[in-house]
């Protein structure tokens, strides 16, 4: 997810967020500025962390007046220190304050999700294993954009976007096998088969099968080191369930490609951001 893709997609969701906030004015703002006025106001970093969402952050301004000017001092995916002055935003007062809370909002959401994935991505260097995402819902171009500015991969975007067989696919198909067979013949040949299984036998008969990744899901230490040594490299590996920083570091020595967490978006706390120093300008 890169910033052009993101932000080509995030428009209606930013202006649902604005109109949620909006629905008729913005009555504590008309009630102290009552006529347009020129101002600028600071964008402050409260604590260490990854920047993510700057983007996000100037879009939710120049929605409310495409005259809004905003100056950054940093760019996303950068190390950012407590007191930092990250940049300036210039404009009509009442489009300062109306857009502060949306726009705050995403920057510390995406920044917090930045800041937790780069501190597990630090404790898998030097291995091989790439750190992937599980997103919520209407806010995934924005979790997976954050991801990645904390070094971290994307999964699959969407349903449409790959094929993942879960356990209820595997119940509709009949059996592990049959399920690869029938993805096999219905997706084209340049789509990877990836199927979730349980425990041995269904990683046995995964990859006897010919699929392309085997997600070791919610599976014991022992188990998934035996798994491993049942695909022997005939597939690709990922392990997945209740992956959060506090127990990462005891799955690395598994070797497998990769480890998804849903606690990159679930749990990751938000960054301490601000709008400070408002002040007019004419």
């Amino acid at each position: 997810m890169n910033e052009i893709t993101m932000l080509t997609n995030a428009d209606p969701l930013i202006r649902m967020a604005l109109d949620e906030d909006i629905t008729s004015e913005d009555i504590s703002t008309n009630a102290v500025m009552r006529e347009a006025k020129q101002g600028e106001v600071d964008l402050i970093c409260k604590e260490d962390g990854i920047i993510a969402g700057l983007s996000v952050f100037k879009r939710v301004f120049t929605l409310l007046d495409a005259d809004t000017e905003i100056t950054f001092f940093c760019q996303d995916g950068d190390e950012v220190k407590q007191g930092q002055k990250m940049g300036v935003v210039r404009g009509d007062i009442r489009v300062l304050l109306s857009g502060e809370r949306t726009a705050l909002n995403y920057l510390q959401r995406m920044s917090g999700i930045a800041t937790y994935t780069n501190s597990i991505t630090k404790l898998l260097a030097g291995s091989k294993t790439k750190l992937l995402d599980k997103t919520t819902p209407n806010n995934r171009i924005f979790e997976k954009y954050a991801v990645k500015a904390g070094g971290g991969y994307n999964h699959r975007y969407n349903l449409s976007d790959g094929v993942l067989l879960k356990d209820n696919h595997i119940g509709a198909a009949g059996s592990v096998a049959k399920a690869i067979e029938m993805a096999k013949e219905y997706c084209p040949f340049v789509r990877k088969i990836e199927i979730e299984v349980e425990n041995l036998d269904m990683v046995k008969e995964a990859a006897d099968a010919g699929a392309d990744i085997i997600m070791l899901d919610n599976m014991s230490h022992d188990d998934m080191k035996e798994a491993i040594r049942i695909i022997d490299g005939r597939a690709e590996t990922e392990c997945s369930g209740n992956v959060t920083r506090e127990n990462i570091a005891k799955l690395i020595d598994l070797g497998v490609d990769y480890i998804s967490s849903g606690a990159l978006t679930h749990s990751a706390p938000i960054m301490d951001i601000s709008l400070k120093n408002l002040h007019a300008t004419e």
